[in-house]
Formats: C-alpha cells, structure tokens, sequence
C-alpha cells in the first residue's frame, strides 16, 4: 500500500462491463490512496463499498464526485468528502498523508465568479474592478475589443465546476431574472457553442471533462411513470448539487443530477442531445489532437449506444428518424412533430463523426454496415424529397395524386393545393432551401435556420443546393436577418393556424421565441456554413449586425418581431449560448481553417451510391432499372 497523487478514478458501471481508467486527471489538490484488490480499491478521502444492484426507482441518477453510478444500477458507491477537516486560516493546507484540509466554513471546492462558497479568492475583487473599468457600453462606433472581451468574461463567470474542475457552462445568468426554472443547468445542447469556443481558444479541459462525465450519465434503465427510454439517451442537461453527506453532519458531497425530458416542460426526451455529443466529441479530436479520448472502451460503447437507438428498426418506411414535437431545439409544440429537417441534419452529421471515431472491430461490422445504408439513404431521401426551388414548386404545382405504382412521381401523395400562398412570391429566382419536415400528405414549407445551415455544414446537401441555401438568405436578408440575426424558423405561424398547432402557446406568439423569433446562436452556424462555401462576407456582414446590439441588450435569448427590433419578452439576458455563438463566430471568421474541427466533406463513395439512385428514379425516368449494388432506402 503506497500514497499516490493519482490522475483520477473512473468507474463505468453497466450492465456488461466495469472499467476504471486512470486518464482522468484531477486537480493536484486530491490526493487518493490506492490499495490493489482483487475486488476493490481503498481510496483515502473516497468512501467505497460493494452493493448489490438497486430495484429500478424514481430517484434521480447522482454522480459522486468524479465517480459514477448508472441510474442506481450501482457497482460501486463512491463519495467525495471534499469538506471534512480542520481550518488552517480559512486556506487548504496538505496533512501528513496527502490529503487536504479545508475549513467547510469558508471554502468549498466548487470556485464560481471567483468565489469559493461565499469566500473571496485573493485578487478576485481586485480583478472585477479592473473589468468594470475596462467595461464600456456599446453603441454606435463602438470598440469591437470590449464587446469580445465582454463576451469572454461572461463566458468565463457561466462556467460550472465539479469537484474543482470545469465540467460546462449554464444555460443563462440572469441577475434580473427570479425565477431560473432550469437555465442554472447545464444542457447538453447549449453547451456546444461554449465548447467550440473553448476548443478555439485552446482551452481543452473543460470539454473533455464535459464529454466524459456526460457519457457517464447515458441512460441505462432512466424511468418515468414506469416507462423506460432506450438505452444510449443522453440527458438534456444536468445540475451540480452539493448534498449533505450521510452520516457525517460535518461533510458534503456534489452530485450531477441529470434531466432526461422527466421534469422538463412537456416532458419530451431530447433526441439532439446524443447527435451533438458525438459532434463535440469528433471536435474536440480534431482541435486537441488528442484522439485518446475517443479510443476509450467507455467512449467507443457510448457512441455505439446512440447509434444503436438511432438506427434500430422500426415501423417507419423512410431513413428519416421519427421523432415527436419538442425533441430538439424547438423544444416546445410548433409542429415539427415527424421527420424534422433539424433532425435530420444532426443524424447525417452524427453518422459521418461516428464513422470517422468507431475502432474497427468484429463487432463493429454490423453496425457499420447498417450506419454506411442509412447514410446513402438518407442523403437520398433529403436531397431529392425536402428540397424545394422554383423549379421544385413548378413540379409540386402540377402534381397528379392517389397514384399507386413503385413509379410514382408523387411518392408522399401531396396535394398541389398544400403550397402556401406566400411561398410562391417569397421563393427568389436564384436559391432553394430544405423544408421544415415531411410526411405522407403534408410538407412542412417553413424555413428552419438551423436545420439548413447544419445541412449544408455535413454535406447533407450538394455542393449546388448548399449554395443556392445561401443565396436565399442574401436574396431574403430583411426576412431572415434584418436587425438580428437569425431567424429560428420563417414565416410564423400565425391567427387560427398558430391557435391549433401550438395550442394558443402564450410563450410562442407571432414573431417571438420559436416562432418567428431571432437567435443570435445561430450566427456561430450560419458563420460555419459560409466559411464551408467559402462565402465569408456574407458571415462578417451577419456578425457586423449582431454586434450593434448584443452588449448593449445584455445579450438576450432572442428577439421577437418581424424584424427582431424587441429583445423577446420572455428572453433571459445574459444567455450564455448567446455569448458563446458570437465568440465561436468571430473567432471562426479570424481564422477559418479551423472550421474544419465541425466540417465533412462528401464521401465520394456517397455519392457513386446517390447518383446511381437518382438513375432509378421514376421523376427522371420511369420504370424500374436493377442497380448493380443494393442500397437501403
């Protein structure tokens, strides 16, 4: 037995296997000692013991200090008393074996805005002077410095630590705001424009322990109301919480509780949140160089667990995953229930990343092979049946329907009656874009920016459709963009429309929050696009307008009306998403090779299949002709 500064302790329970992995390093201040056993480990300062497996519970699945337990399906139960000890002028000193003691009282380990529990870190004071001075409002001429410096500064402050490290950042600061519902969270979502941001910066702890510590908390057996989601579901976000310590009045521990769609509004399961993990996790790889991480056994199983949700059979015909309304950043009703392009965009991304990251192995074979059909079918499928120009709307216009034939044009039974009346004089000569959704007798036709703008980031589109994508929103600005950009979705619902599809939501009005609203995150998106297609002046033009207003509006959520001249009415002001978009935005368009860390290119295997399916298609040229390679569609 021997005392040892150790890197950290990992212990992945499942139902298959247990893995403790030493690559996790801790601050210097922990200090664990290690016993070998066959069975166990003896960790100073960390309680450890055997249980038997749990009865399946309501009670929130908790991550101990760097330890995890898999929805009380434990292993191993380890707690962190990062509190216990005697005060040594209220800093944390080392004892004799290598433990630290703090004084409860006055410092705890979970350091935020340069506090530590209430207690002031020396220099910190000093330091928010200085900041305040060299804070300046923003109005016309401006400096673009302080508005930078600014938006670091608040990113810094929304960080969230565990156990002393960075683990994400929340969802929003709002000091006006009483009521934080669960913007104190840190969601898996909004985090990845933080986590760009970092990557960019060179700041890469905060996201590799953001990956981990979220893949520890993929579901297994997450219940609500007797019911189980699939195995692989990633949390929408989750909450550090310092909890009294059982058994001993003098200690605490933090936990990581994770929200699954159980106690969010609607109660909808995140299907995003698995998608964009696996894109942070590519990202991370690619700016740090250290493809370490995702080599890891825990890593290659999670990324395996999402794409087995994802890709499992089901009663659905189409490659498009079936989803509900409220499943992704739209997350409350707005129609999107089906296929939603948002969706869709993410699933093509997350199946090129994942691609790129699974270690070839036998077992790996099959999945690839199924995740190689899906690809080829869905990049069919969008490209073919989502996007629309005015040659598509010519073609939609003259529609026959009821056809029943493999060679039916009309394969989805659309009625020409379904084209909006604005569509037709909205839609420019030159650009195109991919409808909201589609499903058997409706088509979406609402632009939707994130979906579009991820699209042409994956190659999901052509190299001809992610450009003329562009064109429409130069040839639209004052519609997309106009004051703020972007809009989330174009146009708004509206009168009986918006009555029936969103149940007469108060929140979703005309023109505000997802309806119409404009977000200023996309502009980090709209930014990646454009550096892909090598169109930057029309990113720099759309950051050029953000700036007029952000700092001094204290970055908002988003804004409401036509075009997006109020801060919403219901949006949160210091909306770190906000922050983060505009940073990863300017730092993108300072350096754009590195939007290569988010950007795939086509898979030229991809498109020998694809063009080979646009020869059997009956729209060019009727009959069935057998191609030489089966594809799944």
């Amino acid at each position: 037995m021997g005392i040892a500064e150790v890197a950290g302790l990992q212990v992945l329970s499942g139902p298959s296997f247990s893995r403790s992995d030493s690559s996790i390093k801790l601050p210097a201040k922990y200090h664990v000692k290690i016993q070998k056993n066959t069975n166990s480990l003896c960790v100073q300062s960390l309680s450890y013991s055997s249980v038997s497996r749990c009865v399946r519970s309501f009670r929130p699945v908790r991550v101990v200090c760097g330890v995890f337990e898999r929805n009380n399906v434990r292993d191993r139960d380890l707690s962190c008393q990062c509190q216990r000890a005697e005060s040594i002028g209220g800093v944390a000193a080392e004892d004799e074996f290598g433990t630290w003691n703090v004084d409860k009282k006055k410092v705890s380990k979970n350091p935020v805005n340069g506090e530590v529990n209430g207690a002031k870190v020396l220099g910190v004071e000093e330091a928010r002077e200085l900041k305040d001075e060299k804070k300046r409002h923003v109005s016309n001429g401006s400096s673009v410095e302080s508005i930078e410096d600014e938006a670091w500064n608040l990113l810094q402050e929304s960080m969230v630590y565990y156990c002393g490290s960075p683990i994400g950042t929340i969802a929003a600061k709002d000091p006006s705001s009483p009521n934080v519902l669960n913007y104190d969270q840190v969601f898996i979502r909004d985090f990845i424009p933080s986590g760009m941001a970092f990557l960019l910066k060179g700041e890469y702890d905060i996201v590799r322990n953001f990956i981990l510590h979220t893949l520890q908390l993929q579901s297994w057996e997450k219940t609500m109301d007797c019911h189980s989601p699939g195995q692989g579901l990633m949390p929408a976000s989750f909450k550090v919480r310092t909890v009294p310590l059982d058994g001993d009045e003098f200690a605490t521990e933090e936990v990581l509780d994770p929200d699954f769609g159980e106690a969010a509004i609607g109660r909808v399961a995140p299907v995003d949140s698995g998608l964009w993990w696996i894109i942070l996790l590519r990202a991370y790889g690619k700016a740090s160089g250290d493809i370490s991480v995702q080599e890891r056994i825990d890593v290659q199983t999670g990324i395996k667990m999402i794409l087995k949700l994802c890709l499992a059979d089901g009663f659905d015909m189409f490659p498009t995953l079936l989803v509900t309304d409220g499943s992704c950043m739209i997350d409350r009703r707005m129609g999107i229930h089906g296929h939603p392009l948002e969706i869709q965009a993410l699933f093509y991304s997350a199946l090129l990343c994942a691609r790129e990251m699974l270690a070839t192995e036998d077992g790996s074979a099959d999945l690839i092979r199924a995740l190689n059909n899906r690809l080829v079918a869905l990049s069919f499928h969008m490209r073919e049946y989502y996007w629309v120009d005015m040659r598509k709307l010519n073609e939609i216009y003259r529609y026959k329907t009821e056809e029943y034939s493999y060679d039916a044009v009309n394969k989805f039974n659309i009625y020409p009656d379904q084209i909006p009346p604005w569509l037709v004089d909205w839609m420019p000569s030159k650009g195109g874009y991919l409808i909201g959704n589609l499903q058997p007798a409706h088509m979406d036709f609402r632009f939707f920016a994130l979906g579009n703008m991820w699209s042409i980031v994956s190659s999901l589109t052509t190299k001809d459709q992610s450009h003329a994508i562009l064109d429409l929103i130069e040839a639209k600005w004052s519609d997309l963009v106009a004051d703020m950009p972007l809009k989330i979705c174009y146009p708004a619902l509206e009168g009986q429309e918006w009555r029936i599809i969103t149940g007469s939501d108060p929140k979703n009005t005309p023109w505000s929050y997802h309806n119409g609203g404009a977000w200023p995150t996309l502009l980090w998106q709209l930014t990646v696009a454009c550096i892909k297609m090598n169109r930057l002046d029309i990113a720099a033009k759309a950051v050029e307008v953000a700036e007029k207003r952000l700092l001094q509006d204290k970055w908002p959520e988003y804004y409401d009306t036509k075009r997006a001249r109020l801060v919403g009415k219901q949006a949160c002001l210091y909306q770190t998403w906000s922050i983060a978009g505009y940073l990863v935005a300017k730092l993108l368009l300072a350096n754009p090779e590195a939007a290569k860390i988010l950007t795939s290119d086509e898979d030229q295997e991809l498109v020998n299949a694809f063009f080979c399916m646009i020869d059997n298609n009956p729209r060019r040229k009727r009959g069935r002709k057998p191609s030489k390679q089966s594809y799944i569609v």
